[in-house]
């Protein structure tokens, strides 16, 4: 009988640290609320696409520059397997179970490769993290882990142009 205790203590304390968790995020989220506004809407019409999309996981944006500073607004929180598409007017990620993010070419303040971004560690040059600064002024980096890594110099380059 004692077992059962103790089992079922063990449950409790679980489905308690879960909610304080869950509690937590959700009161991050509500904190950034202002500070991260209303995201950028895809146009209709992205136009030239100067590089082709590459596939990977997308792992989530901070409040720059803090690389742990994890975003919980909406659902950008979220790791999501992605696509990445650079066209003249700006980035498009799409994710799988998510909304799109379109990162104007205007907002883009730095694009680079990383050893880690919102919690998840790679090797050197692991992540590929842009920039950009929010219409409500407020800069972010957003990261993107590529199945195809060789990709990353024709991003980081400055141009984003395929030779």
């Amino acid at each position: 009988m004692d077992r059962v205790w103790l089992t079922l203590g063990f449950v409790a304390l679980w489905v308690v640290l879960v909610l304080l968790m869950w509690k937590g995020w959700r009161g991050r989220a509500r904190r950034q609320q202002d500070v991260i506004g209303e995201l950028p809407a895809v146009p209709a019409e992205p136009g030239e696409r100067i590089l082709e999309p590459t596939t990977g996981l997308y792992v989530g944006s901070t409040i720059a520059p803090s690389w742990q500073d994890r975003i919980a607004v909406g659902d950008l929180g979220y790791r999501a397997t992605a696509e990445l598409s650079r066209y003249r007017t700006g980035v498009l990620l799409e994710r799988t179970g998510a909304s799109p993010i379109w990162i104007p070419q205007e907002s883009i303040r730095a694009i680079r490769t990383e050893r880690g971004l919102a919690g998840k560690v790679m090797t050197k040059d692991g992540v590929l993290v842009i920039r950009w600064q929010l219409p409500s002024g407020t800069e972010i980096d957003t990261g993107f882990r590529g199945d195809d890594k060789s990709v990353y110099p024709l991003w980081t380059n400055g141009t984003g142009e395929q030779s």
